[in-house]
Formats: C-alpha cells, structure tokens, sequence
C-alpha cells in the first residue's frame, strides 16, 4: 500500500536566509519551508533523496501564498548526476509539470496544496521552479515552497514491469487476485489506497504530538479489526475523529504562539503556551478514562525542534534513512547543500516510543571523543558544558594524523553541532569555549587532515547564522565578542576564499531585528568592507547599495546614518556603480533629509561646494555688496561735503553781489548810480539758487541735497574725482590739489615747463622729453590738466571749455550733455536744457574772432554770456 515516504534534501540552487531547503523535511503547521534568493536567476532547482528507491504514486506540493512560481517541473532519476559527466542531464527522467495560479481571487492570502498523482520509480526527485507570478506582495521575485509530500512503495526491482508482476504474484498468494470474480463487491483494501494520515494536509494542519497519537490510534484500530474487535476499533475511529478536531486547534494556538513571539508580545505568548497546555490536559485525561491513551503514548518531547523526515512514519516502513553518495556521486557544484546529517535524531531506543522525537541528541557517529563530552554538554552546570568543549578541543586537537577520513568527518559534524548549542549558551564562558574550538577545527583540524573545503563551508555555514544572531545580544561584551570573531573568521585565509560571510553580511535587514543587532551587523559590514574590499572577496557594489538602500529606511537612527557612511566610503571607490543605484539629486529628492546628506557627502568628496557652502558664500558676498555700499555712501557724503561748501560760499557772495548792486542803485553820490523809485525796493530772492548747480549751472527738481551730491559725485561736468585720493575737485584746480591737498601729494612734482602735477619717479624723464605742451601765464590762458591744452582766461571760458560740444575731448562726464541737447552749430545761439521735467539752463554762445594769419591755433569757443532762466 502507498505510504509517505522519508527523504532529505542534497542540494538547492541557493535559499533567503532563514529559509533553506532542508525545512522542507519538516512538516508542522509552523514551518516556514524554502524560500528562493531575492532577484534570482530562474529557473530554481531542489533535489531529494528518498529513504530507497522506490515507486512514487503521488507528489503533493503546498504552495506560498504570495511567493508563487509559475510553473513547477518534475523529474526522477536512479542517482545523482556526475558533475563532469558528458550528459548529466540524462540522469533524470521528466515526469511533467503542474502550473500554479496567481492567487489574485484570494488577495495573495490562501496556499495552494497540488497533488499531482506519477507512476515512476527512483531513488531521486528533482523540482525546476520557473519564474514567479507577479504581486505587490513579492518585492524581489521570489518563489517559495512551504511543504512537499512523497507517497510511494518500496520498488526492489529493476523496472516498472517487475514491480507490477510483483504485485500481482503477491495478491495471487494472499488470494486477493482481482481477477476471481468472487472477490468482486469484498471490502478487501485496494493496493493503491492511500491512507488520510499520510495526506500533506493532514501535518501541516495538525499539532505534531496529536498526529503522532492519531497515528498509533489508527495502527490499533487496525489491529482491533484484524483480531475482529470491532467495539474497540469503533471506539478507536471516534477517538481519532475527535482528536484530528483537537490537533488542528491545537496547531493555530502553535501558530498564534509563534506570531506572538515574533511580534516580541511575550505576555501573549505565554497565555497561549498555558492555554495549549490545559486544552492538552484535559483531552488526554479524556483518552486515559476511556482507556485509550497509555504511558506509552504520553512519552513526548518538551518542546524541542520538530523531528526531519528522515524515515518514514508510516507503519509498514520503519527503515532509517541510508547514507547518501559520496562526494564525487553528489558533484562539487558551490550550489550543494551539505546532506542534513548533522543534526540527524539517533534512532529511537526499544522501550521508546517511535512517534516521539529525540530530545535534541547528538548525531550517531563511530568517533569516540564526540560521544564521550555529551554528557558534559548537556549539563546543567556551566562549569560542566564549558569542561566538555575544553575536553573536547585536546581531544580533537591529538587526533593522530591517519585516521579514516570517513571518521574524520564524523567527528567534525557532531563537534559542530555541539558548538551550535553552546554558541547559543547565555553563560559567557561556555559561549566563548565554544568559539575557541570552532576556532581550532577551522584553522588546525581541517588542515592537519587535509579535509576538503566543503567541511570548511559546513562549518562556517552552521556557525555565522548563530553568530550573526549573538551580535544583538543585550549584553554589549557578547555583542563585541560575537562581531570580532565573525571578522576574525572572515579573514582567515581558509574561510576567505569561501566568500560565505560576505553572503550572510548583505542579507537585508528584517523589520523587526533589535536595534542592538542592526548596528552590529552595520558596523561589522563596514569593517569587512575595508578590510577586504569589492573585488573577489564576495562582497560586491549591487549587494552593498541595495543592503544599504534597505537600511536607510530602517527604524533605529544609528543604522541609518551607518548606512550613510557605508554609502559615503563606497562612492570614494565606485562613484558611477553608486550613482545608479541612488534616486536623482534633484530638489525633490533632497527634501530627504539623508539623501541630501548623502548627495552634500559626495560633493565633499569630488572638491564642489556643497549647498550650505554655496548659500554661505552667497551670503557673504551679499553681506560685503552692502558693506562696500555703504563705505561709498560714507565716502560720498565726506566728499561731496567740500561742493557743498563752495556751493554755500557761492549763494553768500550772490546775496552780496546783489546787495551791492541795490546799494548804489539807491545812492545817489555814487559815480553812475541811479536813484531806484522807492516804492519799489529789489530784494534778493534766495529761492533762484535752490535746485541748482552752482558749479555748471544745471537746474532739476531732483537737486535735493542728497540729488547734488550725486551730482556732484558722477554728473556734474565741472567737477572730477581725484585717481588717488577719490576726492571730488574742481577740474579747474586739480593741479593744485595734487600738489598741495591730496593724500598723495608728496608722489608728486610740479613740471616748469608745462606747470602740471607729474609723478616724481616720471617727472626727469618727463623734463627731458620736453614733449609737455608749454603753458601760458594766468592772465593769458588757461591750462586744462585733462587734455593739456592752453585756452583763452576766465572763468566762463572753463565753462565752455569742459562743458562745450567743441571743448575738452577729455572730459569724460561731457557725454551726459551731449545726450540731453543737440550740439550747436557755430555762430548760433544754442540752448542746453534738460529734460521737461526739469528747469532750463539757457547757454548764449558766440563764434570769437577770426584766426590770425600764420601758425596761430584756432582760439576755441568762447562763452561771453551765460542767463539763468529760474
């Protein structure tokens, strides 16, 4: 009859951490099954290893409810494939596939249990998982298998055919021949019945130690119908309805307890476990009233770790599991998962019951000095566990050089799985003593005996999840004891070749690890970062930015500014492969305030300013802008203090021509006076002197004080500023002023020659070019020191020399008349006035006299009138 059959896993392309294939040889209602790598390359492939080779009748497969693949191949072979071999492909045989639904109906929230009903014999299957089914709920495309069945007969023959004719000589002697037509319409069991406990739905969903009892339950009953006892095996079928109502609820308290613990809600997990505990209780004390349940079947684990099917549980098939192919049969393919051996239960002692689980015992091995520490091991006193691993380090520590390699191997597997349950220990000492032997096999043992690289790899990938786990201890002496030996570890140079840990390092980081475990493994991946690198050491820029992109949206502050810096050490290296994986740093992306971090650290690092250097110097060369605007303010005030002074002398001496005048108009005994009428007194209007320029006579509305000063700061034509001491001067003085006021006046010299101020380093070569134009006395010219030429005296002719169209060609500020007016032609009367807004300044020009014969120049334009119109 068709039973469920035992297996192991000997190789999967690759697994999420956490989720291996080997949890696929468990079934329970909490197991969590194999889950693919994230943004893996399909197809994905898992081979077992049935317990022998058998007839398999049916295949049953329960699916994730969110990580699903598409498609599911199967495939049967006879054994392994060789990994050199020509075609190893022909090893296995294909079966067929079955094809999974997306579970959109569903909202991705039921699992799909597949049973899929072969007729093939083997001793191997091989599952092809293809691409996954698009969902929001699987982010990295991935898919999973939470549970696989295998239901078959023990096949001892060469092929199909023989197995058949065995059948049917087997029914021939039972006298079951399907052929008597007096058999027809009998209750005799069909040879291809399969039982309902040994269906996949049935451990999934049911509490493993209730299971277990329906087991034995249904053997007796069997029993009791045999014998022809019939009330009993009555009583027995309503016990194993009943129970199978009990083991599923028994298993969602499992399932609510373990989401508990997840969430870190222990005080609901422990009323869960105490309500397990009394329902339990008192359907037990039920069975034992009726007489249904014995001392025998009250021998049950405490809750320790679920048994792996390494034998069958079905009563016709007790047969443990063989040894698997060696190594060369297996392949030495990097993708090889090491055969579940390790942690193999020992086979169950006589007087003890086959459905309960060892309490967590070592694995059988034919090397004594494993054997001899277990004791120790297990102990209650920590001096105790610590003495065996000690003991158990000289020990493996003298093994003689020669012993069988197979023994070798034995004794590294049990000694590792001591040193997993002491790494977990709370007791500082024996978690140490535990490291120091892993040490030990690492770096002497394995060595010494030449072993192969793939026990290192058992070894380390054993050991780093255990390790990576004590990271986050709450005690910082653990946590730092625990990260020093994983990099220790990593360096080494036996380990370092493996390239596993880097693996381990970049896993994302779950969403509810403790902070403490967070950080460490932060700080550890920045050290190992540095310490080996990018290239060929296992770590590379795609895994570490997308480890890093996760944490920076982790919820402890510490991991994400970790992150920043990781990310920050990576762009000094890998500017362009960073780069790609980070959002564009744009304004929206810098709104984020560790992006804009990040984008300001790599502008540290490529010599550009970052925003808040930029916005400080902006703020800086703001802030002199209006210094420097206010020295000028400052220094047009002190300068323009001296026109105004002029200006003031000019409207005083105006008032006193005026008056003078009005005094002899009204004395009658001054020569040519003339007596005004007296009704009609002249009185000097000081109004006609507002708004005006005293200096060239231009009236506006905008002659404020504050207006002339700039004036006379930048427009006025008369006046100029001083190239060393930024004073405004009359142009009329400034040989003066450089001689006798300017802070510069001792840089300069007076020429004799041409009377103008010369530099005094310039001023012998200037004498002894006699290239100056001479200049004429006072009363017979005057010499302008912008163009250098002698004009004709007076002061309204320096009216018409700087501000006539005809004038000074050096008088830069003349530009701003010619704009205002038209130049007049000569002989004419021309006005300059200013715009309409502004008052008129009427200017009378006439032509002088005609040029002398001879070499004479030209005299040039004289101004003999000058009106003001107010």
């Amino acid at each position: 009859m068709p039973h469920k059959i035992g297996f192991v896993v000997v190789s999967s392309s690759g697994h999420e951490d956490g989720f291996s294939a080997r949890e696929l040889m468990v079934h329970a209602p909490t197991v969590s099954g194999w889950r693919s790598p994230r943004f893996c390359q399909f197809p994905q492939e898992i081979v077992l290893q049935m317990v022998e080779r058998c007839r398999v009748r049916k295949l049953q497969l329960l699916a994730h409810q969110c990580l699903i693949p598409s498609k599911v191949e199967f495939y049967v072979g006879q054994s392994l494939p060789e990994r050199l071999a020509p075609r190893p492909a022909e090893r296995f045989r294909r079966l067929g596939y079955v094809s999974l639904c997306d579970n959109e109906k569903t909202g991705c929230k039921a699992r799909e249990l597949k049973s899929v009903y072969v007729d093939a014999v083997g001793q191997f299957l091989k599952l092809v998982f293809h691409q996954n089914h698009v969902n929001k709920y699987n982010a990295y495309n991935q898919v999973a298998l939470v549970a696989i069945n295998i239901i078959g007969d023990p096949a001892d023959v060469s092929d199909e055919s023989d197995v058949a004719s065995r059948e049917k000589l087997i029914d021939h002697y039972l006298g079951h021949s399907t052929e008597d037509p007096a058999l027809e319409g009998t209750c005799t069991v069909k040879s291809d019945y399969i039982s309902p406990l040994d269906d996949l739905a049935f451990d999934m969903y049911q509490d493993p130690e209730v299971a277990q009892i329906i087991r034995k339950l249904d053997e007796r009953k069997r029993e009791a119908v045999r014998k022809e006892r019939y009330d009993y095996a009555k009583q027995l079928k309503q016990a194993i309805a009943d129970l199978q109502k009990v083991g599923e609820r028994l298993g969602r308290f499992e399932v609510e307890k373990r989401c508990a613990v997840e969430k870190e809600d222990y005080d609901l997990a422990k009323e869960k476990k105490q309500q397990m505990e009394r329902y339990r209780s008192r359907v037990y004390e039920q069975l034992r009233l009726h007489d249904l349940m014995d001392a025998e079947l009250m021998r049950r684990p405490l809750d320790l770790p679920l048994q792996p099917l390494l034998h069958s549980v079905s009563p016709h098939h007790q047969q443990l599991v063989p040894s698997l192919p060696p190594p060369g049969e297996r392949g030495a393919g990097s993708h090889l998962a090491d055969p579940f051996l390790q942690e193999k239960p020992s086979a169950p002692a006589p007087d003890a019951s086959p459905q309960c689980p060892a309490v967590d015992q070592p694995p059988p091995t034919a090397d004594p000095p494993p054997k001899t520490q277990v004791a120790g091991a297990y102990s209650r006193l920590w001096s105790h566990r610590e003495g065996a691993l000690l003991a158990l380090y000289e020990q493996l520590s003298e093994t003689p050089v020669g012993t069988p390699r197979e023994d070798l191997k034995n004794t590294l597997r049990a000694s590792v799985f001591l040193i997993r349950r002491a790494i977990r220990d709370i007791v500082t000492p024996v978690f140490q003593a535990s490291l120091k032997l892993l040490k030990m096999i690492i770096t002497q043992y394995i060595p010494k005996h030449k072993l192969s690289k793939l026990e290192t790899a058992h070894c380390v990938e054993r050991t780093v999840p255990l390790l990576l786990a004590r990271t986050g201890d709450t005690s910082a002496r653990l946590r730092s004891t625990a990260s020093n030996f994983i990099q220790e570890m990593a360096l080494c140079k036996e380990v370092r070749s493996l390239q596993i840990i880097p693996a381990y390092l970049v896993q994302p980081l779950k969403a509810g690890s403790s902070a403490h475990l967070a950080i460490s493994q932060m700080a550890l991946l920045a050290r190992l970062l540095r310490d080996l690198g990018t290239e060929g050491a296992g770590f590379t820029v795609d895994s570490v930015m997308k480890f890093s992109a996760r944490a920076l949206e982790h919820r402890v502050p510490e991991v994400r500014e970790a992150a920043v810096r990781l990310i920050l050490g990576l762009y000094a290296q890998h500017r362009a492969a960073v780069l790609e994986h980070l959002p564009p740093a744009d304004s929206a992306t810098r709104k984020n305030v560790l992006y804009k971090t990040i984008f300001e650290g790599f502008a540290k690092i490529d010599g550009r300013p970052t925003d808040a250097e930029i916005r400080a110097q902006k703020r800086v060369a703001t802030e002199e802008a209006e210094k420097r605007k206010e020295e000028e303010m400052t220094a047009l005030q002190g300068q323009a203090a001296a026109p105004r002074e002029l200006q003031a002398r000019a409207r005083a001496r105006a008032l006193q021509e005026k008056e003078s005048e009005a005094a002899k108009a009204q004395d009658p005994d001054t020569p040519g006076g003339k007596a005004a009428p007296p009704s009609a007194p002249e009185i000097p209007d000081s109004r006609c002197l507002d708004n005006l320029c005293i200096f060239c006579g231009e009236r506006s509305e905008s002659f404020t004080e504050e207006g002339l000063d700039l004036h006379y700061w930048k427009h006025c034509l008369m006046l100029t500023r001083c190239d060393h001491c930024r004073q405004v001067v009359e142009i009329c003085s400034l040989t003066e002023h450089l001689l006798m006021e300017c802070d510069k006046k001792a840089s300069f010299g007076k020429c004799h020659r041409c009377s103008e101020a010369v530099v005094k380093e310039e001023l012998p070569r200037h004498i002894k070019a006699k290239d100056c134009n001479p200049a004429k006395p006072e009363k017979l010219a005057n010499r302008c020191p912008l163009c250098h030429e002698n004009f004709t005296p007076g002061e309204e002719a320096w009216k018409a020399h700087l501000m006539g169209p005809a004038g000074c060609t050096m008088n830069l500020r003349r530009t701003h008349v010619l704009h205002k007016a038209p130049v007049p032609p000569p002989g004419f009367s021309s006005g300059l006035s200013s715009s309409s807004s502004e008052s008129h300044v009427q200017l009378t020009v006439w032509p002088a006299r005609p040029p002398q014969q001879g070499p004479a120049r030209p005299v040039p334009w004289e101004l003999t009138d000058r009106r003001v119109r107010c």
